[in-house]
């Protein structure tokens, strides 16, 4: 499953964030995959997709980063297959 992970840094501190990415890694559990990220413009909120079947999985990642960062997890699908799915009834 797919999930799009929209981080907020807290006080604005972008640098932290990075500081730990660079010392540590992404720090994801075995069993979740990171695909892609986009950072604001700002340097202020970071926009992740994760991909793993297990969101306790999710939850452990974020616990590594919450004192850093505050996290919104939206489960999404491509919109491909939504529209495919959609297709019989449009």
């Amino acid at each position: 499953m797919l999930f799009m992970v929209i981080e907020t840094f807290r006080n604005q501190d972008g640098k932290a964030v990075y500081r730990r990415l660079r010392d540590k890694g992404r720090m994801v559990p075995e069993g979740v995959t990171f695909v892609s990220s986009w950072v604001s413009a700002d340097l202020g909120r970071c926009f992740q997709v994760m991909e793993c079947d297990d969101v306790a999985l999710l939850q452990r990642w974020v616990t590594a980063w919450s004192d850093l960062v505050a996290f919104e997890i939206v489960p999404v699908t491509a919109g491909k297959d939504t529209a495919a799915a959609l297709a019989g009834e449009l």
